[in-house]
């Protein structure tokens, strides 16, 4: 927990001019009497590529600090142009505002600046050489981004842990290189096994006698479609015989025979695995990582 909590920054008199000093009023609150001052600082990032183009435009000492909730201002003196690279001058860049307990920073706060010049017709066409006069400095105040950090203040209770707490239950557990990529092992062999039963069954062969026993087992007696196969196959066989001398009638009655009894034997699909009418096999769905 934190001794010092900061409450609110505002940033006062911005937009201003480039050669202009920083004006913030800076709002915290102490929990506990404290026995040193409080070290507030203000850094200019003078390019994205390269920290040695960082200035610290000032610094603060505030104490000593009473329990309660505090307010100072902080000014801070304008970056040194000399400093920055020309190509940087202009353009989006960043501050912080750090505060530090006995050399310890515990809070920073980073705002970005739009330096831009007075005149629309400057920023469109900027001359070579830079007018300083003309650059105008915008703090984007509504979008700070701030970072604390736990340090150690006054008492050792308040010290953050050195190191993570002891956590003897994790020796039990097994270790994660033994465990590692075991359940998509195990996926990739059902599904491996579930192809190779679905490739056997379609590469087995199509028993007319195990066709039978499985149409009988799914409610059709297999004798029914013997004995009506056997009479389909005679009744044939006799009007084919018969067919020169019977009239025109008795061979259209024995074709409509004939054709009814095909149907009723291609209406009776094989179940048997593999056979006629079987469902292709359904492979398991490896879950995803």
């Amino acid at each position: 927990m934190s001794v010092v909590s900061l409450l609110n920054v505002s940033i006062l008199d911005n937009p201003a001019p480039f050669a202009s000093k920083f004006h913030f009023e800076i709002t915290f609150e102490c929990l506990e009497q404290l026995s040193k001052d409080l070290e507030w600082k203000l850094i200019y990032v003078g390019s994205a590529t390269s920290s040695e183009y960082d200035q610290e435009l000032d610094s603060l000492l505030v104490g000593p600090i009473p329990v309660g909730v505090n307010k100072f201002e902080f000014f801070a003196d304008p970056p040194n142009p000399s400093r920055i690279p020309t190509s940087e001058l202009l353009g989006v860049t960043v501050i912080l505002l750090t505060g530090a307990y006995d050399g310890r920073e515990f809070i920073r706060v980073g705002y970005y600046v739009s330096n831009e010049y007075d005149d629309p017709m400057l920023n469109t066409e900027p001359p070579k050489q830079p007018v300083l006069d003309r650059i105008v400095k915008n703090v984007l105040a509504e979008k700070p981004r701030v970072t604390r950090f736990a340090i150690k203040w006054d008492s050792e209770e308040s010290a953050p842990a050195e190191f993570p707490p002891d956590q003897p239950e994790a020796d039990l557990n097994p270790a994660d290189g033994d465990q590692y990529g075991l359940e998509e092992e195990e996926e990739e062999e059902e599904e491996l096994e579930a192809a190779e039963g679905a490739a056997e069954a379609e590469a087995a062969p199509r028993d007319p006698d195990a066709m039978e026993e499985d149409t009988e087992m799914g409610g059709v007696p297999a004798t029914e479609g013997k004995e009506e196969e056997e009479e389909s196959a005679a009744e044939g066989s006799e009007d084919i015989e018969d067919s020169t001398d019977e009239e025109p009638e008795e061979e259209e009655e024995g074709a409509e025979e004939d054709e009814s009894m095909a149907m009723d034997a291609e209406g009776q699909p094989g179940t048997a695995p593999g056979g006629v009418g079987q469902p292709p096999a359904q492979q398991p769905v490896a879950a995803g990582n």
